[in-house]
């Protein structure tokens, strides 16, 4: 099972996340030999893979933000650009780009009509 980054588990994949190896290690602790306890430097060990798993995990969530933030960025940064984009017609248009439609398909307006970002062929400067 995979945890995605909410701590949820996926069936999809066979990785384990962070609640999976607290899980392993208090069931580790739990059932280990009093006879023959843990040794320290494995105990430690294990705390210092958690430790780098959980680091890991805040260190994927901010970068999940920052690509948001810097792909918002990208797409306002076309407002009175020229741009060149495929219509539904297949035809190649023109034109300075007025407004920017923000959502799950991110549009931009061209001539009062929305057009998909994803059409776009390239970019420039008016003139």
């Amino acid at each position: 099972m995979m945890s995605n980054s909410n701590g949820e588990r996926d069936i999809k994949g066979s990785n384990l996340g962070r609640d999976d190896f607290l899980k392993l290690l208090i069931t580790q602790l739990k059932y280990q030999d009093p006879t023959d306890p843990m040794k320290d430097k494995e105990f430690v060990a294990q705390m210092a893979q958690f430790s780098a798993l959980e680091q890991m995990t805040n260190m994927s969530k901010s970068f999940e933000s920052l690509s948001f933030a810097l792909g918002k960025n990208k797409d306002l940064g076309l407002l009175g650009k020229i741009v060149e984009f495929e219509n539904v017609d297949g035809e190649i248009v023109k034109g300075k780009v007025t407004n920017i439609k923000m959502g799950v398909v991110p549009q931009i307006m061209i001539d009062g009509k929305y057009y998909v970002y994803d059409n776009i062929l390239s970019v420039g400067l008016e003139g």
